[in-house]
C-alpha cells in the first residue's frame, strides 16, 4: 500500500476536525482524516445523530446530524481523503520534520503538520461479557458496521437495545438472510419509531426479535457457527449464526496517543492557546481532547481552536511565506 501524502494529517473526523479541513482549505492546504468510527461525524454521528444542538451561531437549533452532513457539504471544495474505520497506533517524525502517521489497517500518512481532533478520545467498544468473545474477534465477531455487504445472505445476529441496534437491524433486514436482535429488555432505549419498526419487522417474521434474553457463549470452528442465548427463565436455546455484533456503546479513552511523548493531563492533551499547538512541534490538538486554563468543551469553542490552529499551521509548513490573513468572503471558497 503507497503512503498517502498530504500537508496536514487530522486525527479525528467529528465537527472539529471537519471545520479544521474548512480554515486550512482557505489556506490552500489539503488534509487527510483519519478515524477509528466507519463514518464521519464524530460522538454526533455515532451516538446521538439525532440531538437537537442549541449553541451553533446562526442556528437556534440544529439536528447533530443535519450539523455533519453541513460540514461536508462546506468542505467539499477543498476535497480532503478520508481513512474511516482505522485506528491511528503510531506517529513517527522523519528526520526531514514531516510525520508519519500509522493505523491498524498498516496506513500511512506523510504529512507536514499534524492535528489531534479526537474529540474525547478513541473510541473503544464496549465488551458484553460473553464466553469466547474475544477469540472470534475478526472471524464473525464485529463491533461497527464497516461494509454492510459483507453481510448479504448471511446469518447475523445483533445484541443491544440503543438506536445502533435498531438502525442496522432494520437495514439487514434487507440484506442478510437471517436477521436476529437480541435484547436484555423488553423494551428500546432508541427512537420510537425506529423500535416500532423492529416490532412490526418481526411481527412480519422478516426477523427474529428475542426479548429479556442475553448472549452467554458463541462458538465455532475457525469462525463463528453459533449463539448461545439464555432467556429470563434461564433457559438456553442455540441458534446458526454467521456474524455477531454487539453494541452496547463506546467508551472514550486516550488510546496510543498517551505514548506519543505529548504533555498529557488527566486524559487530555496539554496545548499553548497561543495556537492550540502541543509540546512537540508540528503537532496540535484541538476540541474535546485538549485542555487549558479556562477550557470549554463546546462544539464553537472547538471551532475557534481550529480556525487559529489553521494560521499556526501555515506558518509552519511554510515558513517562508507571508500570510496575510482576510475575511473569508474575501478569500472565496474554491477548489484546489
Amino acid at each position: 500500500m503507497e503512503p498517502i501524502t498530504t500537508d496536514i494529517c487530522i486525527i479525528g473526523a467529528g465537527p472539529v476536525g471537519l471545520f479544521a479541513v474548512f480554515e486550512t482549505g482557505l489556506l490552500k492546504m489539503r488534509c487527510h482524516l483519519i478515524d477509528v468510527l466507519p463514518q464521519v461525524g464524530g460522538q454526533l454521528s455515532e451516538i446521538y445523530p439525532q440531538k437537537p444542538i442549541y449553541d451553533i451561531p446562526g442556528f437556534p437549533t440544529i439536528n447533530a446530524q443535519q450539523l455533519v452532513d453541513g460540514l461536508m457539504e462546506q468542505i467539499a471544495p477543498f476535497k480532503p481523503t478520508f481513512s474511516l474505520g482505522e485506528r491511528v497506533n503510531e506517529l513517527v517524525q522523519l528526520d526531514d520534520g514531516s510525520f508519519v502517521t500509522t493505523t491498524n489497517d498498516g496506513t500511512e500518512v506523510i504529512s507536514k503538520v499534524v492535528v489531534i481532533a479526537g474529540g474525547l478520545g478513541c473510541f473503544e467498544p464496549r465488551k458484553p461479557a460473553i464466553d469466547r468473545l474475544e477469540e472470534f474477534e475478526g472471524k464473525g465477531v464485529a463491533y461497527m458496521v464497516k461494509n454492510p455487504e459483507a453481510y448479504r445472505g448471511r446469518k447475523v445476529v445483533l445484541a443491544g437495545g440503543g438506536d445502533s441496534a435498531l438502525d442496522w437491524t432494520i437495514f439487514l433486514a434487507d440484506i442478510a438472510e437471517q436477521v436476529t436482535l437480541v435484547h436484555r429488555g423488553d423494551t428500546f432505549r432508541g427512537a420510537p419509531d425506529s423500535a416500532e419498526k423492529v416490532f412490526e419487522l418481526a411481527k412480519q417474521g422478516r426477523i427474529n426479535l428475542i426479548l429479556q434474553a442475553h448472549i452467554k457463549a458463541i462458538g465455532g470452528e475457525g469462525h463463528l457457527q453459533y449463539v448461545e442465548i439464555v432467556d429470563r427463565d434461564s433457559k438456553t436455546s442455540v441458534i446458526e449464526a454467521d456474524h455477531l455484533i454487539p453494541l452496547f456503546g463506546l467508551t472514550p479513552k486516550l488510546g496510543p496517543i498517551a505514548d506519543w511523548g505529548l504533555n498529557v493531563d488527566k486524559s487530555a492533551i496539554m496545548v499553548d492557546t497561543f495556537d492550540y499547538s502541543t509540546n512537540v512541534p508540528g503537532v496540535y490538538a484541538i476540541g474535546d481532547i485538549n485542555i487549558y486554563p479556562g477550557k470549554l468543551k463546546l462544539i464553537l469553542c472547538g471551532f475557534h481552536e481550529a480556525a487559529l490552529m489553521a494560521q499556526s499551521a501555515f506558518k509552519y509548513v511554510y515558513p517562508e511565506q507571508k500570510l496575510s490573513f482576510k475575511y473569508t468572503t474575501v478569500y472565496g471558497v474554491t477548489a484546489f
